[in-house]
């Protein structure tokens, strides 16, 4: 009997283990067991990207690192820039028209090489040139509509603004604005473009749909830049020879008032961008060497601080943390912690820096 209980129990004892083996997870039983394959990662930070109107080049800085990654050669005189919706596409203007600038003699220029005019297409992906669209005479600055379809082009010499199809790179139709436009910028609603006149000091605004001229009204001294408030009633613009910029009414389509920023000509407004929140106003001021900040709130200037050269372009990082301002004759970047409003870095691109963004990656 006692032999039979032995018996039984070596049996219990080894079913036990065999139970206990089959239940373990493959790989706890001696299976091999395949990983998942890990989720792609997403680059993180964004790229700033900088035109050199006087290399030719675009300077491509990770922010990072906040060193130049790249410098890819564009064709001559890349100024206005500005990324398409998913930012997979740079567009930069190219003039072929040689700088004139403050006190030179026209008359000894060079012809202007009208072969060269157009707009870049820079493809992030391949960091190369894909094409070049045509965009009328002398092309400045631009924006890009809101179903990212049409390019809004100003034509300095030609005193309008083109209207060119993405698509077919053609230019469709092209708005008589005023003398010397520049700055283009779509509104909040995407129905109307507004494009400044550095000549006549306007602003024109212009009805996307119809693809025609609603207003112009007068703003001040040399008008460059335009931004809006997010709702789009309001909007600045530079007035670069009166040292201001001026507060607008964007559905009535006049002036209201304007913001000194200190004495005309020795302050120089030019680029200008808006913190994440919109409550303040950065602007960039030539040769006064200065970023200066306006409170949107009380439209008074609340501080200001130096940058380098003649600032010109301005942008604001995606996440609202760094300014970035483009400096012509000293040949570099300036990176602004918005936080403490101190430069933190300047970083050397190539020739004559004009235009700045900043691009999610």
């Amino acid at each position: 009997m006692r032999t039979d209980r032995l018996y039984l129990s070596a049996i219990c004892a080894v079913l036990t283990l065999l139970t206990s083996a089959c239940s373990k997870p493959p790989s706890e039983s001696g299976e091999a067991k395949s990983a998942a394959p890990a989720p792609a990662q997403k680059p993180s930070g964004y790229r700033i990207y900088v035109t050199c109107e006087t290399s030719g080049d675009l300077a491509v800085i990770d922010s990072n690192t906040m060193a130049v990654t790249s410098t890819v050669k564009l064709g001559k005189r890349p100024r206005g820039v500005h990324p398409s919706a998913d930012g997979s596409i740079i567009y930069v203007a190219l003039s072929g028209s040689p700088p004139e600038g403050p006190n030179v003699d026209e008359s000894k220029l060079p012809p202007p090489d009208k072969s060269a005019d157009g707009i870049a297409a820079f493809d992030v992906k391949s960091n190369k040139v894909s094409r070049v669209l045509q965009a009328g005479s002398d092309p400045e600055n631009f924006d890009v509509s809101a179903d990212g379809k049409t390019l809004y082009v100003s034509n300095e010499d030609a005193s309008g603004v083109s209207f060119i199809d993405i698509a077919s790179g053609k230019v469709t139709k092209t708005i008589p604005t005023g003398e010397e436009p520049e700055g283009v910028k779509v509104a909040p609603d995407g129905k109307r473009v507004f494009s400044t006149s550095e000549g006549d000091g306007t602003i024109s605004v212009i009805d996307t749909d119809k693809a025609s001229l609603i207003k112009t009204f007068k703003v001040g001294h040399r008008p460059r830049n335009i931004v809006f408030m997010p709702d789009g009633t309001h909007g600045y613009v530079n007035a670069e020879n009166d040292a201001a910029v001026v507060l607008f009414d964007a559905v009535k389509n006049v002036r209201l008032s304007a913001v000194s920023l200190g004495k005309p000509g020795q302050v120089k407004p030019m680029g200008l961008a808006l913190s994440k929140d919109a409550a303040k106003l950065y602007v960039t001021t030539g040769r006064g060497g200065q970023v200066v900040i306006v409170d949107t709130g009380t439209n008074k200037v609340v501080s200001s601080l130096e940058v380098g050269k003649r600032p010109w372009g301005i942008a604001v990082s995606p996440d609202g943390k760094t300014l970035f301002t483009a400096n012509g004759p000293s040949n570099d970047v300036t990176a602004i912690d918005l936080a403490t409003q101190a430069v933190i870095k300047k970083i050397s691109v190539p020739g004559g820096p004009w235009g700045i963004v900043a691009v999610e990656q």
